[in-house]
């Protein structure tokens, strides 16, 4: 009896498996992110963070950085700062350590560039930008039609600076914690996104001191080494890929975004914020 019923099962159809959603990845759209791109933060709570750094958008500051990181410069720093809903900012609290040879104190303002092409826009503009859209390898870029810049989302990594015209030397960064303060575009300089451990940035206390800084020292969150992903030994380098933007599943996710779909949303907005769609990167499988 056994027999005949398994033999009765073979023959029916295979279950239909769903299609592929239209505004899905598919293994060609995924794209390593070379190691010297990313920046591994090692936190003394056990926390690790990795940014992602944008060398093609701010050159002379992630020079900087790269040099900071070589250096061993935040190892024994601070994260400082926690203002909520805003950002979350580590460096040196003092402001009084010395830099190490050949960072440049103030790099030139790298918060805008002649326009280029862009892979993917969004179908309306906002009130910071006349276009936004992507870059092909996945960065948030606003545009006025003659300029173009790196956006202020959730995540992004910005250089602090004091005011005008100090740019900043990469020492101190800060990344966005809350609603996108995009308000800060174009005044000061992005040179990264946090791709990996938002987490143990975004949940750490608020500080209570004026913008967020911990009025106590002793609430500071300690920085145990910061380091380039190629100057980890081998087994501890990191590896990640991002999601091309240049291709119709990426122009359908964005619609996606833009249009939300019953049966939660009963009526979709036809647009939304740059900063509303999320730009993947996952690590490299395998």
């Amino acid at each position: 009896m056994l027999t005949s019923i398994l033999a009765l099962l073979a023959l029916l159809p295979a279950p239909a498996t769903a299609a592929p959603k239209a505004d899905a990845p598919i293994a060609s759209d995924w794209h390593a992110i070379p190691e010297n791109n990313l920046l591994v933060m090692t936190l003394a709570d056990g926390g690790r963070v990795v940014i992602r750094l944008a060398p093609e958008y701010a050159p002379a500051h992630v020079t900087n950085i790269r040099k900071l990181a070589h250096a061993h410069w935040w190892d024994g720093e601070t994260v400082y700062r926690v203002q909520d809903n805003y950002v979350t900012q580590w460096g040196d609290a003092t402001e009084k350590k010395p830099l190490p040879a050949g960072v440049i104190a103030n790099p030139p303002a790298e918060y805008e560039w002649p326009a280029r092409p862009l892979a993917a826009r969004m179908s309306r503009r906002d009130p910071y930008a006349a276009i936004d859209g992507f870059s092909a390898d996945g960065w948030p870029l606003a545009s006025n039609g003659t300029e173009q810049w790196l956006t202020h989302c959730y995540g992004m990594v910005g250089v602090a600076r004091d005011l005008a015209p100090s740019t900043g030397s990469g020492g101190d960064l800060y990344t966005v914690i809350g609603h996108a303060p995009r308000h800060l575009d174009r005044n000061i300089a992005l040179v990264g996104r946090v791709i990996d451990g938002m987490d143990n940035l975004s949940a750490l206390p608020r500080g209570k001191g004026e913008m967020g800084f911990y009025a106590d020292p002793k609430r500071r969150v300690k920085i145990v080494s910061v380091r380039l992903g190629t100057d980890l030994p081998a087994a501890e380098q990191p590896h990640y890929q991002y999601r091309a933007t240049d291709n119709p599943r990426f122009a359908a996710y964005i619609r996606a975004r833009e249009n939300r779909q019953p049966p939660f949303f009963t009526v979709p907005a036809g647009g939304a914020d740059l900063c509303n769609v999320p730009l993947e990167t996952r690590r490299t499988p395998g």
